[in-house]
């Protein structure tokens, strides 16, 4: 089938809230415009390193990204964060003007600058990364207070690097992660998460939204219960959407398109198994998409978990793909 718009320009369309030409591929890792200067990423080989902002101790795992050291965290009582937690050196040491151009320069006009400016991921997995989440949760119950004060502290550096990056960069569209939710539920409240977290994210996305920009959200999970509060500050998108814990055909009748479904694909089940069969990986495709796909508000995304180089994960991520290629044009 002949298509006008490209894959850019569909996923915008459908960002918006319009029905798109075609189902998009969802985007916002394949996409993403970093700040190379604040990229997080040791050099290869490199198995234990601080974390560029606040020197967080982070080691490196196999197949994984960074994590902290959970022997070694930089914070161990809420009420000393203001000894330990410093403005970060490098937001006065950067230029911007420079980083942008090295950044933008080359790049290719029809990616998607999806990105934003943050000192980490998140609110709720900052507080996780400087304290472990034992810590976290007992200061979330015992110290709401001091946690309001760190919580907002790096809220104004978000800010602040979110309208340096919003000028140099001229992003397309805003990601903000936040995986504040386990399989079976959130790890805190719906009190404390409105008293904490939500004032944070909303306070932060407001900022791109204002800038007239598309805004999606990520937190894996069994999300479902926040995934009201995120359509009410204004996110118009949410990944990665996993159906082995959230009723995604019940969220898509409620949201419509107001909501972006983009993923949707359990990658962590059945697909995974070594005995699963090329047709039933296949038939998972065609299913996530005939429910998450007619009347708009969907974005595929998905794939098998797994080492990128394990000639399985390869296998089967090549059938994923090939299936939705297949699929794409049913539906509009």
């Amino acid at each position: 089938m002949s298509t006008h718009l490209t894959e850019k320009e569909n996923y915008l369309r459908v960002m918006n809230g319009e029905i798109p030409e075609y189902v998009p591929r969802s985007l916002w890792m394949a996409c993403g415009c970093r700040p190379s200067g604040f990229a997080r990423m040791p050099e290869p080989g490199v198995t234990e390193f601080n974390d560029l902002f606040f020197g967080i101790p982070m080691i490196v795992e196999p197949n994984s990204g960074p994590i902290p050291k959970s022997d070694k965290f930089l914070l161990d009582d809420i009420t000393k964060w203001r000894d330990v937690i410093k403005r970060p050196k490098i937001m006065d040491e950067i230029d911007w003007e420079k980083m942008a151009k090295k950044d933008l320069d080359g790049r290719d006009p029809e990616l998607l600058k999806i990105g934003g400016g943050s000192v980490g991921n998140g609110y709720f997995m900052m507080l996780t990364y400087m304290m472990g989440f034992t810590n976290t949760l007992i200061a979330c119950l015992e110290e709401p207070e001091e946690v309001k004060e760190l919580l907002n502290f790096i809220l104004e550096l978000n800010l602040e690097l979110g309208k340096e990056y919003l000028y140099w960069y001229k992003p397309d569209m805003y990601v903000m992660g936040d995986d504040i939710a386990h399989e079976r539920a959130p790890f805190v409240s719906e009190a404390v998460f409105l008293d904490l977290f939500e004032p944070m994210w909303r306070a932060n996305v407001a900022l791109y939204k204002e800038a007239g920009l598309p805004a999606e959200h990520h937190n894996c999970g069994a999300f479902y219960p926040f995934v009201k509060y995120i359509v009410d500050m204004g996110f118009d998108a949410w990944n990665p959407a996993q159906p082995k814990f959230n009723d995604l055909p019940a969220i898509k009748k409620e949201y419509g398109r107001k909501l972006v479904i983009c993923g949707g694909f359990e990658n962590n089940g059945m697909v995974s198994w070594e005995n699963t069969t090329e047709e039933e990986i296949r038939a998972e495709v065609r299913k996530t998409m005939d429910e998450l796909a007619p009347g708009g508000g969907f974005a595929f995304g998905g794939g098998v978990l797994g080492a990128p180089d394990n000639p399985m994960v390869i296998e089967r991520n090549g059938w994923i793909t090939d299936e939705y290629e297949k699929n794409k044009f049913k539906y509009y």
